[in-house]
């Protein structure tokens, strides 16, 4: 896994020494894309992994401060996003906080050089931009993109069931889970609640339950003795709905539904809608609708022998939408950062990646070229030549960022033997010739100098010619928007998995 103190992602921030050489061919002419370093690459090797817990970071001989500080921010955002609403939401609050002007996509906008600007669509996406002072029309954007959303289950419009004796919620899968790993742990639930106000007006919450509240339980193995043979095989409609409570919780919270809506006690128990309004200090009558998600309560935290890796939930893709929001924090953060600078630096948080970005918050949206157009008009006025947004198009780069599959210890045979991404040896270049990632010979180059006149490795992965290939949101940008795009990322291990997934800290 790659140094998140290191990571060429994370670290976007203006060097002494930027790439402006140009590498010629008799074929091909262009110009590496201006990747920022904030850590200078001449001490000890970024792929260093660290030797204990956080507090020892700090004992560490090489930027001391930056390391622990990156690694305690991380574990702060993974912490704060069980959603990816509140990923957008922690994501708004960084931005604000370094300064970056909060933008509406149904107002008219005002840019100059130098500024720095943000807007979210849904509240689960995000787009944020900084402009060089030395921009002109028709410079290029250098791109980094995420998504912020995880596969898990999701309250279904009425999620009020019972059996025998309990109380349950009806749930819908989300994504492709691995939803045998949802059973018997400590859920909860967090997202959005649409509340009606005093006026009559109506107003959007975040909600996060923190305390367990939910459960899945398994059957026991006396009643399915076959289990250990034939594998657990759930039945994602009938076994995978969690437990909210028991019928006799129901009689005694009677008295406390009075201000429940008789529709909303046919959509959901009185029991949740009594825990919300509690969390949110409004009337349950208040609550209008909920878009909500099942969530683990189990925090992210350090593990491993030497506190090597990063033991968590939803790692993809928030560690590398953490990387990419890090990067323009970096890139930014002194007055003078943006004086050499004559492109603009963006980067671009997605919603629904895991299934198939097909929505108005989605990478299959026009979202980013949108917002590539608006603002070369913007900072060009009047003076918009011919293709000014497509000159500038074909000046850009864009990094897609997701998770990569490391390679499992008790599972190498799954991964090609030439192509096995292992922790600590850097991030991941994608290649796939069947366009399931952007990936080309020239961006994967591009990407690879960069690197390399960092000290930074690189590894390479291809899927077996006898496994199917995901995908992410590089292809879909590529082909939307027409901008060169390399897809690449952080190996981890229990990818799509409940509860802690694992990276690690000195990749």
């Amino acid at each position: 896994m790659a140094t998140f103190a290191r990571l060429p992602l994370l670290q976007l921030q203006p060097h002494p020494k930027l790439l402006k050489s140009y590498f010629h061919s008799s074929r091909i002419k262009f110009k590496l894309p201006n990747l920022y370093l904030s850590t200078p690459s001449q001490s000890v090797s970024p792929f260093r992994c660290f030797s204990s817990n956080v507090d020892q970071i700090h004992q560490n001989s090489f930027h001391n401060e930056s390391v622990g500080s990156i690694v305690g921010d991380l574990l702060n955002y993974l912490n704060e996003s069980w959603t990816q609403f509140h990923a957008t939401a922690e994501a708004k609050r960084q931005l604000l906080a370094a300064g970056f002007h909060l933008l509406n996509e149904n107002e008219e906008w005002e840019l100059k050089p130098g500024g720095r600007y943000f807007f979210t669509r849904n509240m689960s996406s995000l787009v944020a931009f900084s402009v060089g002072e030395k921009y002109s029309t028709g410079n290029g954007f250098h791109v980094i993109a995420a998504h912020t959303d995880s596969p898990c289950l999701k309250l279904k419009p009425i999620s009020a069931s019972s059996k025998p004796g309990y109380l349950m919620l009806n749930v819908q899968t989300y994504g492709g889970g691995l939803w045998h790993t949802w059973f018997d742990r400590d859920l909860s639930v967090a997202g959005r609640v649409i509340l009606r106000t005093d006026d009559g007006s109506f107003i959007q919450r975040l909600v996060k339950i923190k305390r367990p509240l939910l459960r899945i339980p398994t059957l026991a193995i006396h009643l399915d003795r076959t289990v250990n043979q034939d594998g657990f095989k759930p039945n994602l409609e009938t076994h995978l709905v969690p437990l909210l409570s028991t019928r006799c919780e129901e009689e005694l919270t009677e008295s406390k539904e009075k201000g429940a809506t008789r529709s909303s006690k046919a959509w959901h128990h009185p029991q949740l809608l009594e825990v919300l309004s509690e969390e949110l200090d409004c009337a349950i009558a208040d609550i209008v609708t909920l878009e909500l998600n099942v969530c683990d309560t189990q925090p992210s935290c350090l593990g491993g022998m030497n506190n090597e890796f990063i033991f968590s939930g939803r790692l993809d893709n928030l560690a590398s939408s953490f990387c990419a929001l890090r990067a323009l924090l970096d890139s930014c953060s002194s007055p003078g950062d943006l004086s050499s600078e004559d492109a603009i630096r963006m980067i671009a948080l997605f919603d629904n990646e895991e299934v198939g970005s097909d929505s108005i918050q989605g990478a299959g949206a026009p979202t980013m070229f949108q917002a590539m157009r608006r603002v070369v008009s913007c900072l060009a006025r009047e003076k918009v030549g011919e293709g000014a947004v497509e000159r500038a198009i074909r000046q850009s780069f864009l990094v897609s960022a997701d998770m990569a599959h490391g390679v499992h210890p008790n599972f190498v045979d799954k991964h090609e033997e030439n192509h096995r991404p292992q922790m600590q040896k850097g991030l991941v270049i994608k290649h796939n010739a069947n366009q399931r990632y952007a990936t080309s010979g020239v961006t994967a180059f591009l990407f690879k100098e960069v690197a390399k006149t960092h000290n930074l490795p690189t590894q390479e992965f291809v899927v077996r010619n006898d496994m199917g290939c995901g995908s992410t949101i590089g292809p879909i940008l590529a082909a939307g928007v027409g901008i060169r795009t390399v897809d690449c990322g952080i190996p981890q291990l229990s990818m799509h998995r409940q509860g802690n997934g694992s990276i690690g800290v000195g990749s």
